[in-house]
């Protein structure tokens, strides 16, 4: 394969890949707008299943089945003479063995889905957690890589068939792959490190088919996640699909968030140098990743990338007029100059005005002990529907311990508190949980209350600790006086 003049290509041996359609090897080049792969079964709109999502479903269908096969397991177990509790226990470690085992080896929906709950294993008790707790951590920046040829084919048919003299050199091996891309370093023909983010063919059926999948199965999260319910995440992540596989969206977002934080002090947002519908090229980010500070960081490391996650999260929307709305810690970085790097921009919620008003207000009246005054604004947003009738104390004893990370000037954010929170809200038997069952979440409101649970979630997983009453005095509109 030719190469343009003074431009090297580090390659790396050819995996095996699926045979891409009639008359084709493997290895070959995708046509312009992609091959229809062999097929198999159908899809249930009668139009037939690429073979890579028949495998994906395979894999996924094999859950219920071994659950199924534990449960009889367990049954014989408890016949000679191990106890309930034992049983119980290492039916859970099982299941959640298998079932991260499997998310791991997908891509789409699956790895979409993984990625997203993992943010919250904060959130799940330690005798249930640790067994798994790094396979959590894998799927945050680990996927199976595609072929070299075909990472060259999109280059083409995206960039042009001369695209290789775009690049002083190109890395063929991945840095990082994902739910719906990966990640290739390059030299930019100028002489800049850049990121090359290019989407896997055939993201979007696989996308569809795994959350379908997926939403299913629901039942077995409850295995690790207690009182969490799956199926309104799938379902908010299956309406995401669209905006995250159109990369022009993506890049746009991502040149926003860079000319808000330009210059920045405290936050870094790589710039954008160049794009197209299924490939993004970036400045290069270097930096220790929030998973390895999760794992191994200094106390000083976690403290810092945890109050500077806190500032983005709630500076972006009054800077940037967006909210970044995938905060799982593959998309973090402390640089070396200790400012937070941000990256990964295809989800992101569209806040123009801010973030709304009426939060900072809510959360000001809630730590003065306003309970007439925050029920009230919540019936007017929405929270609390006309119909309903709460006590009015009672809904302020149900927030008061979420306000407790701005309640004073330093709160350490742990997983024992977040563990405390989930099983005070989910636990049906809790006056919480009966309470929470009457409130209601308005749809304008959904992303910020997820993407804000999620960063909470890292907070914990970092066990940071700080002055975050601090950051939303200065950037949350209505929490001042």
């Amino acid at each position: 394969m030719a190469t343009a003049p003074g431009v090297r290509v580090r390659r790396v041996p050819d995996r095996p890949v699926t045979r891409l359609g009639p008359g084709t090897r493997p290895g070959d080049h995708p046509p312009p707008g992609g091959a229809a792969v062999d097929t198999v079964p159908v899809t249930e709109t009668g139009r037939p299943m690429p073979r890579g999502s028949v495998s994906r479903t395979a894999k996924l269908a094999s859950l219920p089945l071994g659950a199924a096969g534990r449960a009889t397991l367990g049954i014989g177990k408890r016949m000679s003479g191990r106890s309930s509790a034992e049983v119980s226990a290492e039916l859970q470690q099982r299941t959640a063995e298998q079932l991260f085992a499997v998310l791991g080896q997908l891509k789409g929906g699956a790895m979409k889905l993984g990625q997203t709950l993992s943010v919250f294993e904060a959130a799940v008790p330690e005798e249930m957690a640790g067994p798994y707790r790094e396979a959590l951590v894998k799927l945050q920046e680990a996927a199976p890589p595609m072929p070299v040829r075909t990472v060259h084919g999109v280059l083409a048919q995206q960039l042009g068939s001369s695209w290789r003299q775009r690049f002083r050199e190109f890395d063929d091996a991945p840095s990082a792959a994902a739910s719906i891309g990966q990640v290739h370093r390059a030299t930019w023909r100028d002489g800049r490190d850049v990121a090359v983010k290019i989407q896997y063919p055939g993201a979007a059926t696989a996308l569809i088919a795994d959350l379908n999948q997926l939403g299913r199965f629901a039942r077995l999260f409850a295995a690790f996640m207690p009182g969490m319910d799956i199926k309104p995440l799938v379902e908010e992540l299956k309406a995401r699909v669209i905006e995250e596989l159109d990369y022009g969206m993506e890049a746009d977002s991502q040149r926003a968030f860079a000319a808000a934080f330009a210059g920045d002090e405290q936050i870094v947002v790589p710039r954008i140098v160049a794009s197209a519908p299924k490939v993004i090229v970036s400045e290069w980010l270097d930096g220790l990743p929030l998973a390895k500070i999760i794992a191994s960081g200094t106390r000083e490391q976690r403290d810092r990338a945890g109050l500077l996650m806190g500032v983005f999260h709630f500076s972006a929307p009054q800077r940037a007029g967006l909210l970044h709305a995938d905060p799982h810690p593959g998309n973090f970085r402390l640089t070396a100059d200790d400012r937070l790097g941000v990256i990964d921009f295809g989800a992101t919620a569209r806040l123009p005005e801010g973030l709304p008003e009426p939060i900072g207000r809510l959360l000001r009246w809630s730590l003065a002990g306003r309970a007439e005054s925050v029920l009230a604004d919540l019936r007017t947003e929405g929270f609390v529907r006309p119909e309903v009738q709460v006590d009015a104390e009672a809904v302020l004893d149900y927030l008061r311990p979420l306000m407790e990370p701005v309640a004073t000037r330093h709160f350490h954010f742990t997983r024992a508190w977040m563990q405390a929170q989930a099983l005070r809200l989910g636990d049906p038997r809790t006056e919480a949980s009966k309470l929470g069952r009457q409130l209601n979440l308005p749809p304008n409101y959904l992303m910020i209350h997820r993407v804000t649970m999620g960063s909470i979630g890292v907070l914990c997983q970092l066990d940071a600790a700080g002055d975050y009453r601090g950051v939303i005095e200065e950037w949350l509109p209505g929490f001042a006086d």
